[in-house]
């Protein structure tokens, strides 16, 4: 990420030409994120933040904040230059903060962790206006005392997971931040909801979640707003449509791999494993917790961003997880995300694979806009950590970061004034301009439109052809 701030551009090419498309993986910038022996010894988290929706004093909006990611608001929204008319926006960005994943809960937790302050709502309404209406109907979670089956984790009234009351108030921010740009600022969205805008979830109801109060961010409307969700099974924008090759790809280099430039990082950290294990009482052959870190980096994150404190043993309570032990977590999570979705030469084709599709859904938004065949000229999508990844792996952005709560990435189409016809796109990565390590795209600041579509049908083909034939592999 550019504030994230000021590092240089570095480009190592490899073959794998498109005629005149360059589909070739680069190499991204080489930081202390991807330099290992900088994260297994150094200290802190190089100024990333994790404890709080708000960056501490003296800290500048911009930079890293897992709890709250920077996006596009106006106080630091850079203008696109004089003549450049703004004609589409598609906006895609990771839910905000929630409770941890129940996989990612330790056995028996040593406190509670309640959601009184928020309700659920999930109920069926008929859209007839002569039909009869339902309920305004929220879950309410409670655990019964004559229920044997006791669930593992934390006792409390929320789901795991679920937006927290903090993360519902960051999404509704979001909105009102991204509605000060392109309404208020820019005067590009129209004054009330209607056919030009749209808004799309994942089947994980988290999405739907955010979106709800983003949009109320947005517009406060009266009426029900639709949802647009793909069925379950197929759905581009989690992902969910099936892939063995690239999930194969993955496994190879990745997450459960044995290969030694993934396992050495593990091998490293094996005292810490043990550290965390003995107070978590994470079973020491647990593969799933000890393939990577993503489960304690979940774990401990999301009580840092809600102010709770770091895990105690539950039969020695002097004994806790340290400051200085979840900030090795935090950087060997940041180490992982880079491997996984840029730093190994693997990382684009299995990002192309698993993600192709959105793309090349992406592609068609704009070519249907541009010409004439839609009248929508503002998409948000609301999706996760590995979604907005996988957009990032592709666009091959020269600085990974593990994606944090609001992560936020806008693709700006534009037209310029004497130029009838030619399009521009600019993509902005935490409210800043993307910078790409691949030549053709380098900083994206209106960029050829026909370039940057070139590069994305030179990965995915026509219609996703490309993304279907290696899925078969």
């Amino acid at each position: 990420m550019r504030s994230l701030k000021t590092l240089a551009t570095t480009w190592l090419p490899l073959a794998g030409q498109n005629g005149t498309r360059d589909v070739s993986w680069y190499a991204p910038n080489k930081t202390w994120i991807n330099d290992l022996k900088q994260v297994l010894n150094g200290t802190g988290t190089y100024g990333f933040n994790f404890n709080g929706s708000v960056l501490p004093s003296g800290v500048a909006y911009g930079a890293y904040n897992w709890c709250n990611m920077p996006h596009v608001r106006r106080e630091e929204y850079p203008e696109a230059r004089e003549g450049y008319t703004l004609q589409y926006v598609e906006v895609i960005h990771r839910h905000h903060k929630r409770t941890p994943y129940a996989s990612n809960t330790f056995p028996k937790e040593p406190y509670r962790w309640d959601c009184d302050d928020q309700g659920l709502f999930y109920f069926g309404q008929p859209l007839n206006p002569s039909g009869n209406a339902s309920a305004n109907a929220y879950w309410s979670v409670f655990t019964s005392d004559t229920n044997p089956f006791i669930a593992s984790g934390f006792n409390g009234t929320c789901q795991f997971p679920q937006i927290t009351r903090e993360g519902l108030d960051d999404s509704w921010q979001h909105g009102q931040d991204l509605f000060g740009v392109y309404h208020d600022l820019l005067g590009f969205l129209p004054d009330e909801l209607g056919n030009k805008v749209t808004y799309r979830v994942t089947n994980n109801v988290i999405t739907s979640q955010v979106a709800g109060m983003l949009i109320n961010g947005m517009y406060q409307p009266e009426s029900p707003v639709p949802l647009r969700i793909q069925p379950a099974g197929v759905d581009s924008l989690e992902p969910q449509y099936s892939c063995p090759a690239a999930s194969s790809l993955y496994s190879s280099y990745g997450v459960g791999s044995s290969a030694s430039n993934w396992t050495a990082h593990l091998t490293a950290a094996n005292s810490l494993f043990r550290s965390l294990d003995s107070i978590s009482r994470i079973a020491s052959g647990s593969v799933d917790w000890h393939k990577s870190f993503d489960h304690y980096y979940d774990n401990l994150s999301a009580r840092q961003c809600h102010a709770k404190p770091l895990p105690c043993s539950i039969s020695d309570p002097t004994k806790c997880i340290t400051q200085q032990q979840a900030d090795t977590v935090y950087r060997l999570g940041q180490y992982e995300y880079s491997f996984i979705y840029r730093d190994s030469p693997q990382s684009l084709q299995a990002a192309v694979g698993s993600y192709g599709v959105f793309l090349a859904e992406l592609a068609q938004n704009i070519r249907d806009h541009a010409s004439g065949k839609s009248p929508i000229i503002y998409r948000h999508n609301v999706a996760h950590d590995g979604s907005v990844s996988r957009l990032l792996s592709i666009l091959q952005v020269d600085v990974m970061v593990w994606v944090g709560m609001g992560s936020e990435v806008v693709l700006e189409i534009y037209e310029r004034a004497g130029y009838t016809g030619k399009k521009y796109i600019r993509i902005l990565w935490g409210g800043q301009i993307l910078h790409s390590s691949i030549p053709t795209l380098g900083k994206v600041d209106m960029l050829d439109l026909d370039v940057f579509l070139g590069y994305i049908d030179g990965l995915v083909g026509s219609k996703a052809s490309k993304v279907v034939d290696f899925c078969k592999l």
